[in-house]
Parts: C-alpha cells; structure tokens; sequence
C-alpha cells in the first residue's frame, strides 16, 4: 500500500532551455499581464535578494517546519531548477539559511522559493542567488518527514507542477506552464518594447496618449464639469 503523503519522484520531463530563456529579461509585470494579471504567487512571498529568478521547477511539499524532503531534493535537483516549497504558508520555523542555500548554488540551481521561512537573512541578501520567501525566523526545523518531492503543490495560491517555468523579480514570481510558454515570450517581449516606445515618447515629448481613460469616462456616462 502506498505511504500517502510520503514520496519522492527521483525526476520528470524538462522544458527545452530555449522555452525558458525566452523569457530572460522580460519583466514579470508584463508576463503577467498576458496571462490575464492572475498568474503571480502571493504578494508576502518576497525577493531576499535583487538576483533575477528564471528556472524549472523542482517541486517539494514539507511538513509544517520541517526539511527533510528539502534535504533529499538538494541532491536530486538539477543544473537550472528552481527548487520551489510549499510549506504550507507556515512561518514559525525556517526550512533553510545561509548552508544549504550555499550548497544549491554550488550545484548551479536556478533559485529557492519557499511558502513558508528562512533564517540567515543578512547573508542571503547579500548572495548572488534567488531566493524568495514568505517569512523569516531564527527557529529551525524539525527533520522528520513526511513530505513529497516532484508532486503538484500548492505555492502561494498558484498550482505548480513540476517542470513548470518558474519566473521572478523584485515584483513577485509567476508559474508558466511550458505548453503556454512560446506564445507568451512573444506577447511579453510585445509589450516590453510598446512599453519602451511609451518612455521614450514620455521623455522626448513630454507625451503619454492614452485615447481609453476619455473612452472608458464616456461609456460609464461620467459627468464632466
């Protein structure tokens, strides 16, 4: 009989590097407005660092301040995974610092993303490395299983399935589904250099047309005195 809510997937399909580089450099803003402005994870779950975040995801569920499952993934991860952790949203124990975060750059991981907290702060905000998190605390955590490794989870209020691409800045992180993937570069990367021509228009001329707001004024019948 299968240990429900104990099991590690050792590895699953990746997205070809080149859907995932599609979106080096493009604002997450602007993804997002693609996909409807309801793809980014919650707005607690914060940037520890100004490190761009770009990868695969690798994903890990753990039991409220537990890291044993987080242990096990460090290893298993690949070059370019995002190793993202739900935690449930709990922020009384941190799941990681300073060491095991060392360890995961080391092994050329694209960043760590956790629903729940860190410790060490001061030094991973001072890393070359991606790391977000809902909280930080000094307690640490219990290693005592259960958990998952590379299962659908739950992080900050978005479904994540392993293999998912995984973006973020100082903004926030949003979860593209690989199969959506083409399509959206395309869009964002639209919209980056519409946005660009705005400032420069902005800059040069002092002009920013928006013919919407006296449309949008209009059709709700606004009374202009």
């Amino acid at each position: 009989m299968a240990n429900v809510g104990c099991k590690i997937i050792t590895d699953f399909v990746r997205p070809d590097k080149s859907l995932v580089e599609a979106f080096r450099g493009i604002p997450v803003a602007n993804i997002d407005d693609c996909m409807n402005r309801m793809a980014a994870v919650h707005q607690d779950i914060n940037p520890v660092n100004k490190t761009k975040l770009l990868g695969i995801a690798f994903t890990v569920k753990v039991p409220n301040g537990d890291n044993l499952m987080f242990h096990k993934a460090m290893d298993l991860a690949k070059e370019g995974d995002v190793i993202v952790i739900d935690a449930g949203g709990d922020t009384s124990r941190a799941i990681f610092g300073e060491i095991m975060t060392s360890y995961c750059k080391s092994r050329k991981l694209a960043g760590l993303i956790i629903d729940g907290s860190i410790r060490d702060y001061d030094a991973l905000s001072k890393m070359d490395f991606p790391v977000y998190a809902r909280g930080v605390t000094p307690n640490g955590p219990y290693k005592n299983g259960p958990g998952e490794i590379n299962t659908v989870i739950s992080f900050g209020g978005q479904i994540v399935h392993p293999g998912d691409i995984i973006a973020g800045d100082e903004d926030g992180i949003i979860i593209i589904k690989p199969e959506e993937a083409e399509e959206l570069a395309n869009k964002a990367k639209a919209i980056s250099a519409g946005e660009e021509d705005t400032k420069n228009d902005i800059e040069k001329n002092g002009r920013f047309d928006r013919p919407w707001v006296d449309e949008k004024l209009k059709a709700i019948n606004c009374t202009i005195e």
